[in-house]
């Protein structure tokens, strides 16, 4: 029987890829790049051949293997395996690059920053401190062909090949023979008489400042050189030269060194150390400390280099959040160092991650995810929003802060292309009819409004028939004046959507109401959408073929093409509403009002009696209205169960500066309802236009709603615009003879109401007896509020629109 003997090189759990090795090693040792054979990770090998009549050289090799295997330090060049042989001997280490290689490759792509460079010596010299003061070894090597750098571009001590004992065990320093290392020896050394006093680092410092020469200047030609700082940082000469001196005995311990580059104003005193630093320590910070420093971190992370913040921010990030509880500090810096991955590193490390903080209870948490979703929502998957996002999101629908159910609505945008079709048909349009109907705040009723006109085209034929038409034409009964428009707008941005009978017999007599609007911006969108609608029912009735060209989309199953036309028609309502829906909320933090009685404004000396609230629609068959009430209000309870308690404070305060930082947008084609009141030469320039595009641009809705800023304090005896009676028949100031009319009641019986049952359906006789009724007593409320309104005119004269009165 014969017996083969076994190649160690074979069986290797390690292999090398067959390319040249690097260069940049004037030692005995050759690297290559090599990989794991089970897992493809990849690694560096270097490889030492065994060559008859170099026994000297082969003893160097093997006691810098044995220090690799025994030496660990996050500083030097880490071991993971070896080989050893007759022929040949394995290092392998983790993946590095060469310094040399590295900075020559870094100069070609634009540069090293002088921040890294302060780090990596920073690296170099704490590994030195390690050998010298803890471990009573000296390297005897440090030049550019020692050190290393990772992926995460930390530098690493290697060439271990000459070091030896600072006690004088096992000998003294092991001869080099390569005149290329014997450059760096100081001076000292060619003295052989033994009276030159030194330090056991002096040798070790004069090298690293020759190391310090070279990272600036490139390769060093010749010992006199290192007389010339070159392009070393000012901050850094006055410590080079203490390297460099001609007296050994003055070189200071590699932590003195530390210590002083360090000092405030320092080459090493800089916001990158600072942050490398505590990540190195972060496991030992307290709760705090590390809040505080996820806050700071995304200030300074464009000035970071983007390797650094891919292969060391990053997995602090992750491990942070899964383990630290760092909890929302850590989304914003997790984003930003997120755009350095590619699509397949996103998946495999950011994803998760942001799956997991969907389903927290944290309300900052949450607010911020819906903030900044779109930064991550082209990497998540149709079965990854609808089973495992969707479901948390909608429980902001349901929540008491206004800023959490505001920001849900915006990131409906961003979700409905990703939506299946329940729950887009079914369950968004749900929670939609619901806000739109009930919800208190204004600002909230108007983004649901246009958030339902730009996702229109994403719908079922089915619910866009069902939905659209009543959807809006309940927004134009809205008691306030931006949600009135947006319904306007909404019915143009979506008008490919609508059969001519409809334009005809349903959206044209709701628009031809809003022709008498008290409001004025109300009026002149209604007057377009008109001329628009006119001219395509017109141009089919001129010529009846173009009919099937016309309503070609109205019957299209949804299509995400679809969605172009009225990407553009809304955008100010996503961005420019926020500040807005902010400030409403922050004026009004404990007042609740209801969706059909238009607030009124207060009087100190009479107080007015408290309205009757009156539902927002009749009571109806619908799904929302009957069905769901109940479980919509226990859902609303649980949900105030969990997140009441916590603390909104900092979000106020930074939604309140981003008013601060905000431009007046008072000179916008669209104006807030203050800003029209108060203006009263403000007319419309624009000629009729029937082509929609033209429409668009001319009613666009990034021009704005914001209110004016004020630029003089309010006068005595004036109260806020979101105070005053906008719907009341107050005179005004304007020479419009619509002024005076009074708004539409938004407590009118609603046929449209959003139910599954009857979208359309008209009511019974009996509803209209009652909302007759109800009727009478609003007419009655208002005749009332009106005659207090006009003694108190009489008594004080009028009331400046825009400014709060001063007690």
């Amino acid at each position: 029987m014969w017996f083969f003997a076994r190649d160690p090189v074979r069986d290797f759990p390690f292999e090398l890829i067959p390319e040249p090795p690097e260069g940049g090693l004037p030692g005995p040792w050759a690297l290559h790049r090599g990989r794991k054979k089970a897992t493809g990770s990849p690694v560096s090998i270097f490889v030492y051949d065994v060559k008859p009549g170099a026994e000297e050289q082969t003893q160097v090799a093997k006691a810098a293997f044995k220090r690799f295997k025994t030496l660990r330090h996050p500083n030097i060049l880490a071991y993971i395996d070896g080989l050893e042989t007759e022929k040949c001997l394995h290092v392998v280490t983790e993946a590095v690059t060469p310094l040399g290689i590295y900075l020559k490759a870094r100069v070609e792509a634009g540069g090293l920053k002088e921040l890294e460079i302060s780090w990596g010596l920073h690296q170099i010299v704490k590994a030195l401190s390690f050998l010298v003061n803890d471990c009573s070894l000296i390297h005897n090597n440090v030049c550019m062909a020692a050190v290393f750098v990772d992926r995460a571009g930390e530098w690493k001590l290697g060439g271990l090949d000459y070091m030896y004992s600072a006690q004088g065990n096992g000998g003294g320093p092991p001869r080099k023979g390569i005149p290329e290392l014997e450059q760096y020896d100081p001076p000292e050394l060619a003295d052989s008489s033994g009276r030159v006093v030194r330090e056991k680092w002096s040798a070790d410092m004069w090298r690293l400042g020759c190391l310090i020469w070279e990272v600036f200047n490139g390769p060093l030609p010749r010992a006199a050189a290192l007389r010339n700082p070159g392009k070393i940082p000012k901050t850094l000469v006055p410590h080079y030269c203490e390297l460099v001196g001609a007296n050994p005995k003055v070189r200071p311990n590699p932590a003195r060194f530390l210590q002083n580059c360090r000092a405030p104003g320092g080459f090493m005193s800089n916001r990158f150390v600072e942050t490398n630093l505590f990540l190195e320590e972060i496991q030992i910070k307290e709760p705090a400390e590390k809040q505080k420093f996820f806050q700071e971190l995304s200030k300074s992370l464009d000035a970071f280099p983007e390797d650094f913040c891919r292969h060391k921010v990053l997995p602090q990030l992750l491990t942070a959040f899964e383990f630290g509880n760092a909890g929302a500090v850590v989304l914003t810096p997790l984003f930003k160092v997120g755009k350095f991955l590619s699509a397949e590193e996103y998946q495999q490390k950011i994803i998760p991650v942001v799956v997991k903080m969907f389903s927290s209870t944290d309300r900052a948490m949450r607010i911020r995810l819906l903030q900044q979703m779109e930064q991550f929502i082209q990497y998540l998957d149709e079965p990854t929003v609808n089973t495992q996002i969707f479901p948390h999101v909608v429980h902001g629908f349901l929540d008491t802060n206004p800023a959490i159910r505001e920001q849900t609505v915006k990131s409906m945008l961003l979700l409905a292309p990703k939506l299946n079709e329940a729950n887009l048909n079914v369950e968004l349009m749900k929670h939609f009819a619901r806000l739109q109907a009930k919800d208190e705040q204004g600002p909230i009723r108007c983004n649901t409004t246009v958030c339902l006109g730009k996702i229109g085209s994403y719908l079922s034929a089915s619910t866009r028939h069902r939905v659209l038409t009543s959807a809006f034409s309940r927004a134009t009964r809205d008691p306030f004046a931006p949600s009135r428009v947006a319904g306007v707008l909404g019915f143009a941005a979506t008008h490919n959507l609508y059969s001519m009978n409809d334009c005809a017999q349903k959206i044209l007599p709701v628009l031809c109401g809003l022709t008498v609007d008290p409001e004025k911006s109300v009026r002149d969108q209604a007057f377009k959408a008109i001329r628009s609608f006119l001219s395509k029912l017109e141009s089919v009735s001129e010529d009846p073929t173009q009919l099937e060209e016309v309503e070609k989309d109205v019957h299209a199953a949804s299509s995400p093409g679809m969605g172009g036309a009225a990407a553009s028609w809304a955008g100010w309502a996503v961005t420019g509403v926020s500040s807005l829906t902010s400030k409403l909320i922050r004026s009004h933090p404990t007042t609740a009002p209801t969706e059909t009685n238009i607030p009124q404004r207060p009087t100190p000396e009479v107080p007015a009696p408290a309205p009757t609230p009156v539902p927002a629609t009749p009571t109806t068959s619908g799904h929302w209205e009957t069905q769901e009430e109940d479980k919509d209000t226990a859902e609303d309870s649980s949900t105030a169960d969990r997140w009441d308690d916590e603390d909104w404070g900092s979000l106020e305060q930074e939604a309140e500066s981003v008013l601060a930082q905000q431009d007046d947008w008072s000179t916008g084609g669209q104006v807030s309802r203050a800003s029209q009141v108060s203006n009263s030469d403000h007319k419309s320039s624009k000629s009729p236009e029937s082509d929609w595009s033209s429409w668009e641009a001319e009613g666009s809705w990034e021009q704005g709603w914001q209110e004016p800023s004020s630029q003089e304090p309010p006068p005595d005896g004036t109260r806020l615009a979101s105070e005053y009676n906008w719907g009341g028949p107050e005179s005004s100031d304007k020479g419009d003879p619509f002024a005076t009319l009074s708004a539409r009641p938004s407590t009118q019986p609603r046929p449209d109401s959003w139910g599954e049952d009857n979208w359309e359906g008209l009511e019974t006789d009996s509803r209209q007896v009652k909302a007759e009724l109800a009727r009478k007593k609003r007419e009655e409320r208002r005749r009332e509020m009106e005659a207090k309104r006009a003694e108190r005119k009489v008594a004080k004269g009028p009331m400046k629109l825009g400014a709060r009165k001063l007690d």
